[in-house]
């Protein structure tokens, strides 16, 4: 592979979006990729669309847990290595499915994550700052919000 000057011209994107990812896999996994000549490497989480084809509401708690599990991947990687996170939002399982988790349930979700990586973790702050932008009294991370 490092012959072939593929790892020159593409970095490749890493897609977990589980609660529970394997950080030593994903760990290994950027490794790998190194050892094959890939110099950066992309994260693909997700802050809604990813836990059932019949999903209608967003449970925040599972994105989250993605994100923090993301961002204990990335601490345990060589900083000029990770190019970035891109935060997915999916509304369908493939072209021939209903779509699920419409952005306006996701909204307090997409917040919720953004504040988590943008602070490197969830705290009592971050929480408190997603329920002032979104003018909430009370953000339930656990339940699904309506």
């Amino acid at each position: 592979l490092p012959e072939s000057g593929v790892p020159q011209l593409v970095q490749p994107m890493i897609w977990d979006y589980s609660a529970d990812l394997d950080v030593e896999d994903k760990v290994q996994l950027i490794e790998k990729y190194q050892r094959c000549g890939f110099s950066k490497v992309w994260f693909a989480s997700a802050f809604k669309g990813a836990t059932g084809v019949n999903q209608s509401l967003t449970l925040i708690g599972h994105h989250l847990k993605n994100q923090l599990q993301w961002l204990e991947v990335a601490s345990r990687t060589p900083p000029d290595v990770l190019e970035g996170i891109a935060l997915t939002g999916w509304q369908r399982y493939d072209h021939f499915s209903v779509l699920c988790e419409l952005l306006p349930v996701a909204i307090p979700s997409l917040a919720v994550c953004l504040q988590t990586l943008k602070n490197g973790g969830y705290s009592e702050q971050v929480k408190e700052n997603v329920e002032k932008l979104l003018g909430m009294s009370n953000l339930e991370i656990n339940t699904y919000m309506r």
